[in-house]
């Protein structure tokens, strides 16, 4: 049974498949961030910014109706798009799917061979805390 997470991964992989090129995909990304929705100046806390990455990252996630909802932003134009993915594949997911799901889309799309070390150790600390989160989510959500 595929999942709500696994859906979105594969919708994700198949429009990057869409570009002939890396050139491409990363116009494409940029866009992605662009397009972000705005993130308020009251969520830029300490508490919100993703540690291990080299560029400004938040986040701010919320649980509502058992989901998780998140929003992020970077200073950095292709992180940015690469928040947006992040998104689109766990915004508005269960924590459980986000938890039992593995990241394959990542390899798929061919990130983790064309990012710069240092978009790629970012990214993972972003999946990191979105997984930090979704497991205090889960765990909150479970009777005590």
């Amino acid at each position: 049974m595929t999942n709500e997470v696994q859906q979105a991964q594969r919708e994700v992989v198949d429009e990057f498949a869409i570009f002939d090129d890396w050139m491409g995909r990363y116009e494409y990304l940029i866009d992605l961030g662009k397009a972000l929705p705005e993130f308020p100046e009251e969520w830029r806390t300490d508490e919100n910014k993703i540690r291990g990455c080299q560029s400004q990252v938040w986040f701010q996630t919320a649980l509502e109706d058992g989901r998780m909802r998140f929003q992020g932003i970077s200073d950095a134009a292709i992180v940015s798009g690469l928040i947006a993915v992040l998104m689109r594949v766990y915004g508005g997911r269960y924590p459980r799917d986000i938890l039992e799901t593995k990241p394959d889309f990542i390899a798929e799309i061919g990130f983790d061979e064309h990012l710069s070390p240092t978009r790629s150790n970012g990214l993972h600390a972003m999946l990191a805390a979105l997984h930090a989160r979704a497991k205090r989510y889960e765990n909150e959500s479970k009777p005590h």
